[in-house]
Order: C-alpha cells, then structure tokens, then sequence
C-alpha cells in the first residue's frame, strides 16, 4: 500500500518536468537540461519554455531558417547519393 502511495507521488512529481524536457526535445532543446529546470522550478520553468517556442514559433525568420536547413539537408543527401 505505502509503495504504490509513494510510486504514485513519484510520477505525480515527475509529470511536468517529463512534459517540459519533452516539448524541448521537440524544439531541438535540451531534453536534461529542461527535465532539471522542470525538477527544481516545475511550473516556471513550464512557462518559459511556452514562451520560448512561442517567440520561436510567431517569428517569420525562424521558418525561413528552419526552410534553408532542409533544403541545405537535402542538397546535401543529393550531392552524396551524386558522388557514389
């Protein structure tokens, strides 16, 4: 009784900092760093990555950053694919 008490307070705790390193890792941010923030300050740390990806998101050079990387990406695969 008393360990699936504890087991459960556990992943309780645990929800938001795996939540948080989650949604970094989607934004090629550091899952263990955001894990640790979301461990020590669960809730702020939650927010500051929202407002993050938020800036990331609402802001037009990022696209055309994130655009130029694939299709440098794939230049390159084609120029490889080329050479053998």
């Amino acid at each position: 009784m008393m360990v699936d008490l504890f087991f459960g307070f556990v992943c309780a705790l645990l929800w938001l900092p795996l939540v948080t390193g989650y949604c970094a890792y989607s934004y090629n941010r550091s899952f263990w760093l955001w894990f640790t923030l979301g461990c020590v300050l669960p809730i702020v740390s939650f927010f500051v990555l929202l407002g993050l990806i938020c800036r990331q998101e609402l802001n037009p050079s990022y696209k055309l950053l994130e655009e130029a990387k694939r299709i440098l990406a794939e230049a390159e695969a084609a120029e490889v694919e080329r050479q053998l």
